[in-house]
């Protein structure tokens, strides 16, 4: 079969696309063909730096990925030949507190990763597809949305909540959907005006072009008649956390998820504010299933910005890297 292996640390061009030998399921595992492998930061990263994460070569890249179940072992019970399915982000963390057991079992990192024809998962580890998704639409949720979903439930969105969104990736893109699910306000952030009049389509509430408003977190508070935000769901880590937390009303919550930059943060007004700031690390298999579950009711489908067949995989990672993306890039085998 093939598969892509990250076997340096010389970057995306140095990803090879090789044959491996075709795994084979044991008595509690499961053998997926694979059919869509979406990216994410966390995967690009890997690619351009395995060695900060420690990775040992070779390593199958990316966590996200879709496809059916071609084989299962024999005491599998979850599934069988012919079901569609996603594998989870963390395999072991079926619910409640992650553990630093769960913290090791990440695809595409502590274990491999997605980008393979075949590849051989616990039967715990996978999710059912929701029946309206295709398998590339499907491939977008293991990572960025159980990411969103974690971060509007540990805050509390509810119908009636004002949720601040930040840029139009991955994770920014479905929470818009899913905070339309939920019957939430979302104000979104971004550079360009395409992608906002995009997000408006979606049902953004408010938009704000930070670039012609470098203070936005003002203009947030404008929207909000000067009360700030119920919950903002921070991609951006210190370069934008300190706005974020300004945006953010008295006694709201933030959930860290993404850190694009690096630097120190005041927090003074975490406490002035009495703010919860909650590190979201994607989520747990009970996470996707509940998702899951309102997608389905909602028929909410994912935005797939665009599609690469597997021999042009390295040109999805350095679309990922130029950032004109909205919405999910998604890899197809």
């Amino acid at each position: 079969m093939k598969a892509y292996q990250i076997t340096s640390a010389d970057g995306i061009d140095a990803l090879a696309l090789n044959e491996v030998d075709e795994p084979r399921p044991g008595r509690n595992e499961v053998l997926v063909r694979v059919r869509a492998s979406s990216l994410n930061y966390r995967d690009l990263l890997t690619v351009e730096n395995p060695e900060a994460r420690g990775l040992s070569y070779p390593r199958i890249p990316n966590s996200d990925g879709a496809g059916e179940v071609v084989e299962v072992g024999s005491d599998v019970t979850r599934f069988k030949v012919g079901d569609r399915v996603c594998g989870i982000f963390f395999q072991t963390w079926m619910g409640g507190d992650i553990t630093a057991n769960d913290m090791n079992s990440a695809l595409g990192g502590s274990a491999e990763g997605m980008l393979a024809e075949y590849r051989v998962l616990p039967e715990d580890g996978l999710v059912a597809t929701p029946a309206h998704l295709s398998d590339t639409e499907a491939a977008t949720l293991p990572c960025a949305a159980v990411t969103a979903w974690n971060s509007l439930m540990c805050g509390g969105v509810s119908a009636g909540s004002t949720v601040l969104l930040l840029g139009t990736g991955g994770v920014s893109v479905i929470a818009l959907q899913l905070c339309r699910i939920l019957g939430a306000r979302a104000v979104i952030t971004s550079s360009s005006d395409e992608k906002l009049e995009r997000a408006r389509a979606l049902g953004a509430w408010k938009t704000v072009n930070y670039r012609e408003n470098p203070e936005w977190q003002d203009e947030v508070l404008s929207l909000t008649d000067g009360r700030g935000v119920d919950h903002t769901v921070e991609v951006g880590g210190p370069g934008t956390l300190q706005k974020s937390i300004a945006a953010t009303r008295l006694a709201g919550s933030v959930g860290l998820i993404g850190v694009l930059e690096l630097g120190q943060i005041d927090p003074l007004p975490i406490l002035g504010k009495s703010l919860r700031v909650q590190g979201i690390y994607v989520g747990s298999r009970q996470m996707f299933e509940n998702m899951n579950r309102a997608l389905s009711m909602h028929e909410v489908k994912p935005v797939v910005d665009a599609t690469y067949a597997l021999e042009d995989a390295r040109q999805a990672y350095h679309a990922m890297r130029a950032a004109g993306h909205f919405g999910k890039l998604v890899i197809t085998l």
